[in-house]
C-alpha cells in the first residue's frame, strides 16, 4: 500500500471510531437527566454507594472512622454562569462517557489498523491485547470513579477556607465535570502501566533489571504523585491510591520479567 493508502485506510477506522462514541453519545444525552442525576454527581451525593462500603471496609480493617468521610454539607449545588452551560455540559458529558463506553470498539480500530504490519510472532504474543487493554483502562476509571472521586470531592466540599464566613464555595459546573474527567481518565490511563511495561519490554526500552533498580525511585515518584491527586491530608487516602500504583509497578515488574525471559530463551533457541 502506498502512503495515501495507508492514510485513506486510517480514516476508515477513526470515522467508524467517531461513530461509535457518537451513538454512546446520542443514547447518553438521551437519559442526560438520568446519568446526570446518578452517575455524574454520584461522588458528592451522600448516600453514594463507596461512602458506605469505604467506611465499612475501614471497620472491617480496625482502623476506625479513617476511611469514613464526612457528609457532604446539605444544599451542595453547582454554578452555572453562562447562557449556553448546561447544554453544553451534557454535550460534553455525552461525549466523554461515549469515550469511555466505545473504548474497546476505539481500541479494536486501532489494532485493526496496525495489525497487518505485525509479524506472525508479534500477532502470536499480541492475540489478547484488546481484552487486557481494555479491562486494565475500565478498572481503572471505576477506581478513579468509586474511589479517589469521592475522596476528592468530600474533601474539597468540606475544606474551608477562614473563619469569618467572608468565603461562599459555589463550585462551578464545568469545573467539576473537568475534575471528575481528569480522575476517571487520568486513573483509566495510569492502569495501562502493565501494558506498556510489557510493550516496552518487548521493543528492547527497558528490562526487568531496569525495573527493580529503580524500584525505590519509582515508589518515592508514586508517593508523591498520590499526594499530589489526593488533596486531603489524612495518610489514609493518600495510601487508598499509593497502594493500587505501587502494585501496579510491581505486576509490571513480573509482565517484564515474564516477557524478557521468553525472549531470552527464543533468542538462545534460534542461536
Amino acid at each position: 500500500m502506498t502512503f495515501i493508502d495507508h492514510l485513506e485506510e486510517l480514516r476508515g477506522h477513526i470515522i467508524r471510531s467517531v461513530l461509535a462514541i457518537l451513538v454512546a453519545a446520542i443514547v447518553i444525552f438521551i437519559n442526560i437527566d438520568w446519568v446526570f442525576d446518578n452517575v455524574v454527581m454520584g461522588p458528592v451525593r451522600n448516600n453514594f454507594v463507596s461512602y458506605k462500603y469505604l467506611c465499612g471496609f475501614s471497620h472491617w480493617l480496625h482502623i476506625g472512622d479513617a476511611l469514613c468521610m464526612p457528609p457532604i454539607p446539605e444544599g451542595y449545588k453547582l454554578l452555572g454562569n453562562t447562557v449556553s452551560g448546561p447544554f453544553m455540559s451534557a454535550i460534553q458529558i455525552g461525549i466523554i462517557g461515549g469515550f469511555i463506553a466505545a473504548f474497546p470498539y476505539i481500541f479494536w480500530e486501532f489494532w485493526k489498523f496496525v495489525k497487518p504490519a505485525l509479524s506472525p510472532k508479534e500477532l502470536k504474543y499480541s492475540r489478547n491485547a484488546i481484552t487486557f487493554v481494555s479491562l486494565f483502562f475500565f478498572l481503572g476509571a471505576a477506581f478513579g470513579y468509586f474511589v479517589l472521586g469521592p475522596f476528592t470531592f468530600n474533601f474539597l466540599a468540606n475544606f474551608n477556607l477562614g473563619t469569618a464566613n467572608m468565603y461562599e464555595y459555589k463550585p462551578a459546573l464545568d469545573d467539576y465535570i473537568d475534575n471528575l474527567v481528569n480522575i476517571i481518565l487520568g486513573c483509566g490511563i495510569a492502569f495501562e502501566l502493565p501494558i506498556l511495561a510489557y510493550v516496552l519490554t518487548k521493543i528492547g526500552l527497558i528490562t526487568p533489571n531496569f525495573l527493580t533498580t529503580y524500584r525505590k525511585y519509582a515508589y518515592v515518584v508514586i508517593l508523591v504523585v498520590a499526594a499530589i491527586i489526593t488533596p486531603s491530608p489524612d495518610w489514609t487516602s493518600q495510601m487508598i491510591v499509593f497502594l493500587p500504583l505501587v502494585f501496579l509497578y510491581e505486576l509490571s515488574v513480573i509482565v517484564s520479567k515474564r516477557v524478557y525471559k521468553r525472549d531470552q530463551m527464543e533468542q538462545d533457541n534460534w542461536g
